[in-house]
C-alpha cells in the first residue's frame, strides 16, 4: 500500500467518530488490509491471530454499530456532493447476497426457490441463505460517482406474515411501514437529509419503486424524482386512469438512441415521445391518508417492432416541470444513469466479490 491509499483511506474515514479512539484506529487498519484482499476471509487478510481476534471483537463490539462505520463514507459524500455544480441524482435500487451456509439462521433468508420434482413427482423447494441490501448511489450530471447516500441491509425474517397478510386484504391496503418497499422511503429521506440540499436531488428509481407513499415523502421532504412507472393510476378525479389520458395525447417529438440487439451488435431505435402534466389519485384505500398529485408523465416508445431485440418502451413518471421536447429527451437521459446503480451492484458481487466473502462469520469463543 503505498501513501496515496493511506491518505485515500484518511480522508473517507475522517468522519468517524467512535467512543474509543482505539475502534477509530482498528476500523483504519481493517479497511486497509480488507481492501488488500477482497473476498477472502477475515483471518486470510489480517495474517495472525491476534489482529484476527481483535477484527472479531471490533464486528462483536456492542458500542460499534453499521451506522458508525458507514459515517466516515457519508460525509465523505456529502463533502464531494457540495464541491460540485448542477443536479445530484441518488440512484436506488436492491440487490442481494447468496452465501452457502449450514444454519441460515446464523446469516438469514433471501427467499425459497424451487428445487425440482423428488422421485414421487412432488415440487421441492429449499430456502436461500443471505442478505438483501437497498442502496442509494449519489452521481453527478456526468454519471461521476459521488459515493453512497444511504444503505440499508436485512434478511426476509424481519417482514415474516407481510405475504400472508397480502393474501387477506388487498395489497394496496397494507401499510407501507409493514411492507418491505418501506426501504425506498428511508433511503429517499436519507440520502436527503444527508445531502443538505432537497431541491438539488432528483431520485431516480425502476418500477419497484413506482410507489405512491414515495411521491409523498419526497414532496414532504422538498425533493425530486423520476420513476419508471408501472402502476397505470386513477387520474383527473377517479373516473379515468393514466393510460386513458396518455392514449389521448399526440407525439410531441422524436428521439433516436443507439442500442443493442441480442447479438450485441448496435442498432438505433426511433422513439416516439409524449408527455402529459395529469393529476394523478392515491390508491383507493389508501385515499384518506395520501392527496392527489400533479406529476408528469413521459412515454417513449419505439417505432416498429424490431427484429433481434425487445423493443424499447420507457414510462416514466416525475414531479419535475417537462413543458418542451428537450425537457422530455432531458429527464430520459437522467433515467438512463440509472444503470450506474447496477455497475456498482456488479462490481460488489463480482469484482470485490461479496458473496465468497467470510466477513460475515465469527470464530467460536472469540
Amino acid at each position: 500500500m503505498d501513501g496515496e491509499d493511506d491518505a485515500w483511506f484518511d480522508r473517507e474515514l475522517a468522519g468517524c467518530s467512535f467512543v474509543d479512539e482505539r475502534l477509530n484506529k482498528r476500523l483504519r487498519k481493517l479497511v486497509a488490509q480488507i481492501g488488500s484482499a477482497m473476498g477472502q476471509s477475515i483471518p486470510l487478510v489480517c495474517q495472525d491471530w491476534a489482529n484476527t481476534k481483535a477484527a472479531y471483537r471490533f464486528f462483536s463490539n456492542d458500542r460499534v454499530s453499521e451506522a458508525d462505520i458507514l459515517a466516515g463514507h457519508f460525509q465523505s459524500t456529502f463533502e464531494r456532493a457540495v464541491a460540485t455544480d448542477g443536479p445530484v441524482f441518488v440512484l436506488h435500487d436492491t440487490t442481494e447476497f447468496s452465501f452457502q451456509r449450514e444454519d441460515t439462521e446464523a446469516i438469514g433468508i433471501t427467499k425459497s426457490i424451487n428445487s425440482g420434482r423428488d422421485k414421487a413427482g412432488r415440487l421441492r423447494s429449499h430456502t436461500v441463505c443471505g442478505i438483501l441490501m437497498h442502496s442509494s448511489l449519489a452521481v453527478t450530471n456526468e454519471g461521476l460517482p459521488l459515493g453512497l447516500a444511504a444503505i440499508k441491509f436485512w434478511t426476509r425474517k424481519k417482514f415474516k406474515g407481510t405475504a400472508a397478510l397480502k393474501k387477506k386484504i388487498n395489497p394496496t391496503r397494507v401499510p407501507i411501514e409493514k411492507k418491505e418497499s418501506i426501504r425506498w422511503l428511508e433511503n429517499v429521506q436519507q440520502s436527503t437529509a444527508l445531502l443538505a440540499d432537497p431541491g438539488r436531488c432528483v431520485h431516480i428509481g425502476d418500477r419497484e419503486s413506482d410507489i405512491y407513499e414515495l411521491f409523498c415523502a419526497a414532496r414532504e421532504a422538498g425533493t425530486h424524482f423520476l420513476i419508471r412507472t408501472c402502476v397505470d393510476r386513477l387520474a383527473g378525479d377517479g373516473d379515468h386512469t393514466i393510460a386513458d389520458e396518455m392514449d389521448e395525447v399526440a407525439v410531441k417529438g422524436l428521439h433516436r438512441i443507439n442500442v443493442r440487439d441480442g447479438n450485441g451488435e448496435p442498432d438505433e431505435a426511433v422513439l416516439e415521445i409524449r408527455y402529459r402534466k395529469i393529476r394523478v389519485m392515491p390508491p383507493i384505500g389508501k385515499q384518506k391518508h395520501y392527496p392527489a398529485l400533479t406529476l408528469t408523465v413521459i412515454r417513449a416508445e419505439e417505432r416498429g417492432t424490431p427484429k433481434n431485440r425487445k423493443k424499447v418502451e420507457w414510462k416514466l413518471i416525475t414531479d419535475l416541470p417537462v413543458v418542451s421536447r428537450a425537457d422530455a429527451i432531458e429527464k430520459l437521459r437522467w433515467y438512463a444513469l440509472r444503470w450506474k446503480i447496477e455497475v456498482f451492484h456488479k462490481i460488489l458481487k463480482s469484482g470485490c466479490k461479496a458473496e465468497e466473502s467470510k466477513l460475515i462469520l465469527g470464530p467460536p469463543n472469540v
